[in-house]
């Protein structure tokens, strides 16, 4: 059994070493590039963009070189710069080799606080020679990211570019993990009943973020005295030689040697080291309430499961997504340069770095979203042991962090322009972001907190594997295969899918209890519609229909398919075989569609051809409730081809009929219409020309459509011009999970709409438990 686990667990790291690596490779190289930001169609365009216009903002920031900020990107640009001699967890790879990690944090820059982070990476281990360079290019930057670069040249490189510089540079890894951890260990604190100047604390690890931890633990009030900390050779003392200038820091009086001593009494554990250096017996030799930052990646310096066994008193967080209270620099840096590059700042200091901390863990005491509560698999996050702070996914934290720093800059007198208007600011913060893909993030965390088993109907086609494969290997969910199996088999071995899962073929005999059940229900239900048991036996041989009978028997929770199918063909038996949902008189369809301005969502883009105004009332509400599950809250535009009540068309009518209705009914529900989709899109227009509407000065997300012509060619149109993502489209109304894809879907759409239907299963799981 042992061996099996072995090989599971060589094979899935193997699957995920090509994943990565085709991921980083294809469709083109690298994860990040440039786009323009002006217009550069015409021959003016191009004469403004350079050659003769360009010259015009040149001159005007060689009068001032502050314009640059106004003329150029470089309020917006930060480098992120490493010699690549301490990446992640693989050490001094070099600098060709950390460009991927850089491009990474870049990436995160961007989809975090929408900043354009350039990866920079220079041969060089020369501590001059580095801050040199620095200093050369730091004319193009608004701020700088110093990256894994290793202790102690880590220090006195950050020390010399802050001294030097005139923009904000900050070493992530020594102060991202200081500003999180010391976050958390104030809420934790607390939670313990205890007093910062009061706990005994014990940090393992002497580089560079164990460095910045410390200090700022003492920032906010640990006593030096209180403090043991470990490297390799056991306890840092006073008495021991070679000592550099930040261990001898924080060398301890106390004559004690090992970790195991240094435990006893502890109130606080900060682990920055290796992996299962603590052991059960040191947790319970320290003091009551304990509280341990075992943060060491991937693996922590204690199993998390093993330590909240031992000690069901402990505080316990990790640098792991897995488990409760995550240390995840993506809470800081990208927030912290945000708001640094916002008011000019010249520097990130103390100050700073301290209102960060503290914004952090007061948000971790407000209420929690529904949408981040419905991310995470929730039911109500609340302060407390399992949540002292933030998760990543909060949509919060733009527009918390930010000002905060922003208002600390401005106050010790770093900022070079100032904020007036905070509430604007806000604002701006949260349009920055929109939603992208957050959204999909969300739905996958969502999704893995309770996985369901879902049947892949048309797995033996490769990218539908494939599909399953990621499904599978993230924890979204547990595949089913349906298909010819010798050809799953074999596209298993080509693709490395080396997983236990469950592999049918309707066509052969291998489940004939199957397919005799499935039949003699299907027959029960249909036989006075045409169907002999002759009929029903041979249908069950069909995938689409022996599908469906395993989801309406809860054989299986959910199901997924269409991908080699006419939509009509694949719906057709699926609305015969499961029933509509209890007080859902239709089914319909709703697309959710990843834009720049946000999530859009469209009904009904695949079932009803001509609704009437009955139907459309139950497309919207059904819609709504879509909107919901992905924790938002729905503001919805009856669409038209004319502006509430200005054409008595026979379309227009049926729509004007559905919103009074919705108002009459649904007094809740953020509805109007019928309006033109260029009013429904934008809010200045609305609110200047009706602003007696329920959507005056509001941003539509929901959009309901006359009939099938209009929602279908809308969004397939902004899914190949606009290149919107689509999730969908989801069929709503079914008492079942049920979502059939899009013929010739890409992987990452299946992979999407699998997620989609196992927090279908989840919500309707919960709605049956609560009847």
């Amino acid at each position: 059994m042992l061996g099996l686990l072995k090989k599971y667990n060589m094979t899935k790291k193997q699957s995920r070493r090509r994943e990565a690596l085709v991921y980083h490779a294809k469709p083109q190289p690298g994860k990040i590039k440039i786009v323009p930001t002006k217009p550069y169609t015409t021959q003016r365009d191009l004469s403004l963009a350079y050659s003769p216009g360009v010259a015009e903002p040149c001159l005007e920031i060689h009068k001032d070189t502050k314009n640059v900020y106004k003329y150029t990107a470089k309020g917006n640009l930060v480098a992120v710069i490493s010699n690549g001699t301490a990446v992640l967890g693989l050490g001094d790879i070099g600098p060709e080799a950390a460009k991927p990690v850089m491009e990474g944090k870049g990436l995160l820059f961007k989809i975090f606080a929408d900043i354009d982070g350039i990866d920079i990476e220079l041969d060089t281990k020369d501590v001059d020679k580095f801050v040199e360079t620095v200093k050369t290019i730091a004319p193009t930057f608004g701020g700088i990211n110093l990256e894994d670069i290793k202790a102690p040249e880590a220090f006195e490189i950050e020390r010399r570019l802050k001294e030097e510089l005139d923009i904000p540079v900050m070493h992530d890894d020594q102060h991202g993990t200081a500003i999180i951890s010391a976050a958390a260990l104030l809420n934790a604190v607390e939670i313990a009943g205890k007093k910062m100047e009061e706990i005994k604390i014990v940090i393992s690890g002497a580089g560079a973020a164990a460095v910045s931890c410390t200090r700022l633990y003492k920032a906010f009030g640990a006593n030096g005295d209180n403090i043991v900390m470990l490297d390799s050779k056991g306890v840092i003392r006073k008495d021991r030689e070679n000592l550099t200038a930040e261990k001898l820091e924080f060398a301890t009086d106390r004559k004690i040697d090992t970790l195991e001593e240094a435990m006893v009494d502890a109130d606080v554990f900060i682990g920055l080291s290796v992996a299962d250096i603590v052991s059960p017996e040191m947790l319970t030799s320290m003091v009551e309430n304990p509280i341990v930052f075992a943060m060491a990646n991937p693996n922590p310096e204690i199993d998390y499961d093993l330590a909240v066994a031992t000690r069901k008193d402990i505080i316990m967080a990790t640098g792991r997504s897995d488990h409760p209270n995550q240390v995840n620099n993506v809470l800081g840096f990208p927030f912290i340069f945000r708001g640094a590059l916002d008011v000019k700042a010249t520097k990130i200091n103390e100050e700073m770095k301290m209102a960060a901390v503290k914004a952090l863990a007061e948000l971790a005491k407000e209420p929690v979203p529904e949408q981040v509560n419905i991310a995470y698999g929730e039911t109500r996050m609340t302060f407390s042991r399992d949540y002292i702070i933030p998760k990543p996914f909060d949509p919060r934290l733009i527009a918390k962090i930010p000002p905060a720093v922003a208002k600390a800059a401005m106050e010790s007198g770093v900022a070079t322009d100032e904020i007036t208007d905070w509430e604007k600011y806000e604002e701006e913060l949260l349009e920055r972001l929109g939603n992208d893909h957050k959204l999909v993030r969300m739905l996958h965390n969502r999704a893995k907190a309770n996985p369901k088993k879902i049947v892949f109907g048309e797995a033996d086609h490769l990218d539908v594997l494939k599909a399953a494969q990621i499904v599978n290997d993230e924890g979204i969910g547990v595949p089913i295969l349906l298909g010819d199996k010798n050809r799953i088999l074999e596209l298993m071995a080509e693709l490395e899918f080396d997983a236990d899962v469950e592999i049918i073929d309707p066509k052969t005999d291998d489940r004939l209890d199957l397919i005799e059940k499935y039949a003699q229900k299907f027959w029960e239900s249909r036989k006075r519609k045409g169907i002999t048991l002759y009929e029903a036996r041979r249908r069950m041989r069909e995938r689409i229909y022996f599908s469906s009978l395993m989801v309406n028997e809860g054989d299986a929770d959910a199901m997924v398919t269409g991908y080699s199918r006419s939509y009509p063909s694949v719906v057709k038996p699926v609305l015969e075989l499961i029933g509509k949902a209890k007080g859902d008189h239709i089914v319909a369809a709703a697309n959710l569609m990843l834009t720049d301005r946000g999530p859009m969502f469209l009904a009904d883009t695949a079932i009803n051809i001509n609704p009437n105004a009955e139907e459309l009332v139950q497309i919207a509400v059904m819609t709504s409730r879509v909107v919901k599950m992905f924790g938002l809250e729905p503001v919805m535009a009856m669409l038209s081809y004319s502006n509430f009540g200005s054409s008595h068309n026979e379309s227009a009518d049926k729509l004007n009929k559905a919103v009074a209705d919705l108002h009459n009914n649904f007094p809740d529900l953020i509805i109007d219409g019928e309006v033109q989709s260029d009013f429904a899109l934008n809010q200045k227009m609305m609110q200047d020309k009706f602003p007696f509407s329920k959507l005056a000065g509001k941003k539509v997300n929901t959009f309901i459509f006359p009939n099938l012509d209009a929602a279908n060619i809308t969004y397939k149109v902004m899914k190949e011009l606009n290149g919107a993502e689509s999730i969908g489209p989801m069929l709503i109304g079914l008492n079942k999970p049920v979502h059939i894809f899009q013929l010739g879907a890409s992987v990452n759409e299946m992979v999407n709409m699998a997620a989609i239907a196992v927090v279908d299963a989840q919500e309707k799981e919960k709605a049956f438990a609560s009847k």
